[in-house]
């Protein structure tokens, strides 16, 4: 079972936390090249024109059927990927910053991917894959200090410090995704994009790493950035959504209002696909 995430409240007012990363009008468009001098005849528009906005302590979750454009957008805010448009990151403009004035930044904007095995060096034991940050952030820090960080995070994202000299393969897919989480938060982030990190585990693993993440969000003030097709999982954590369909935004708005009120038929059929399930009154979501 999985609880659904709460608007932030003080007394009985919601608020607004701060913007941590704000795009828009992002586009990223590839284009298509044909005949011998390679002419630009068209363009693939893989995001077209979008405006997001992720706070401080909340998760903006992204759903869209395959090639809908979720992951490029999560790249280019993350800037991963080259994009046009305005993206700011801590109220500071940082699409126009060279790969050199990016790289102070990159610590606290942190990706976990979908395939934890896929995107652990099977030739690294976890202390080796966590700590690759801290080298290259934190330089001073001593092998003992770096050392510290690792055991320190890996008891705070649920495993036992002790494993931290295994590999990759001697741990299950649920151990690896915590591992990747781990990655990410030894760094201190404060914006993390999450591309489809429970869609690789079962069920019940999948309940635990919802729970995991917004613990590490409530105790961080994380804003994260949630792409997925499973909607039961961003019904469980975002406070926002956004429905994308081909590069472009089709719905948007308060996670409850697009699960209970969407306003468009790809958004309709798009819960009505997923949901094949009962919503006990209390906002617990079981099949």
């Amino acid at each position: 079972t999985v609880r659904r995430k709460k608007p932030c409240l003080i007394g009985n007012q919601t608020f607004m936390s701060l913007p941590v990363m704000t795009g828009k009008d992002i586009k990223v468009w590839f284009p298509i090249k044909q005949g011998f001098f390679r002419r630009t005849v068209d363009n693939v528009k893989a995001v077209d024109g979008i405006d997001v906005t992720v706070r401080a302590g909340q998760t903006l979750g992204v759903v869209g059927e395959s090639g809908s454009g979720k992951t490029t957008l999560g790249l280019a805010l993350a800037r991963m990927i080259s994009s046009t448009g305005m993206i700011q990151f801590n109220g500071r403009d940082i699409n126009q910053l060279s790969f050199n004035a990016m790289r102070p930044l990159r610590r606290e904007l942190q990706i976990v991917f979908q395939d934890p095995f896929g995107s652990l060096s099977p030739r690294m034991s976890i202390a080796e894959i966590i700590e690759e940050g801290l080298k290259i952030h934190e330089p001073k820090l001593s092998p003992d200090e770096r050392d510290d960080k690792v055991a320190a995070v890996l008891k705070e994202v649920g495993l036992d410090p002790a494993t931290r000299n295994r590999y990759p393969h001697e741990f299950s897919g649920g151990q690896r995704q915590r591992v990747a989480i781990a990655r990410a938060m030894v760094l201190n982030p404060r914006f993390v994009m999450l591309d489809e990190p429970t869609s690789a585990l079962d069920m019940s693993v999948q309940a635990q790493v919802v729970d995991l993440l917004r613990s590490l969000q409530a105790k961080h003030d994380l804003a994260y950035l949630f792409i997925s097709h499973d909607l039961k999982v961003i019904r469980a954590l975002a406070n926002d959504v956004i429905v994308m369909r081909n590069g472009r935004i089709v719905e948007a708005g308060p996670s409850q209002q697009i699960f209970e009120n969407p306003q468009t038929d790809y958004t309709r059929a798009l819960i009505s696909a997923a949901f094949k399930i009962e919503t006990a009154p209390v906002g617990i979501v079981s099949e």
